[in-house]
């Protein structure tokens, strides 16, 4: 990812949040069957290895799963906010109208190798995990132990699971650095009035410069 120094976010608490705060993941892999992507929600344990694990799972008949399996190194990519930049929010314009548009955005890459699965047991704990993390905000929160077993039984051997183990993680946090202090205010105002739910999602990620 071309990532400019004044871009770059390190630090891997931040990078790790931003992960768990993105809901859905796209997976990225070249291998025997040319370049391949699915878009899956993915679950990350932190404390295992240098930059965490990755967990999720392929629909069976998605031949995606078999790259990897195969040894083919993946990529994922989680999108944070991101939004579009009016030239007119920047003072600068006033001032000697040097400006033109651009786009903030967050976004953190990460790579490594899976290691594929398909064991009933491992499945089942790794779709008990998933479920329970994105339904724990719902008012009722549904179970798996809610479905009939046979049923349960025929979704887990639909699935194929896989582990991830980051081997290289980068993030890239496009949010104005390089301007001056009133020009990342001016976008943080223009931001903040906005009738788009990203844009103010943006706008709360900007940091005020002193």
């Amino acid at each position: 990812m071309y990532c400019p120094a004044a871009f770059r976010q390190d630090d891997l608490a931040q990078l790790h949040a931003q992960i768990d705060a993105s809901g859905l993941a796209l997976l990225t892999s070249a291998g025997a069957q040319g370049l391949m992507a699915s878009h899956l929600p993915l679950l990350l344990v932190p404390g295992e290895g240098e930059f965490g694990t990755l967990y999720g799972h392929f629909a069976r008949a998605n031949p995606h799963w078999r790259d990897l399996a195969e040894g083919s190194e993946a990529l994922v990519v989680f999108s944070g906010p991101d939004a579009y930049i009016h030239p007119g929010w920047y003072p600068a314009k006033a001032e000697h109208g040097k400006v033109v548009p651009t786009w903030n955005y967050i976004a953190v890459h990460a790579w490594g190798q899976a290691e594929v699965f398909d064991d009933p047991e491992r499945l089942l704990a790794l779709v008990r995990r998933l479920s329970d993390r994105h339904e724990a905000r719902q008012a009722r929160p549904w179970s798996v132990d809610e479905a009939p077993d046979d049923y349960l039984a025929g979704m887990l051997r639909a699935i194929v699971g896989f582990a991830l183990p980051i081997r290289r993680l980068e993030g890239k946090w496009k949010l104005g650095q390089n301007r001056s202090a009133a020009d990342q205010a001016g976008v943080r105002e223009g931001l903040s009035a906005s009738a788009e739910p990203r844009d103010r999602e943006l706008a709360s990620r900007l940091t005020p410069t002193t």
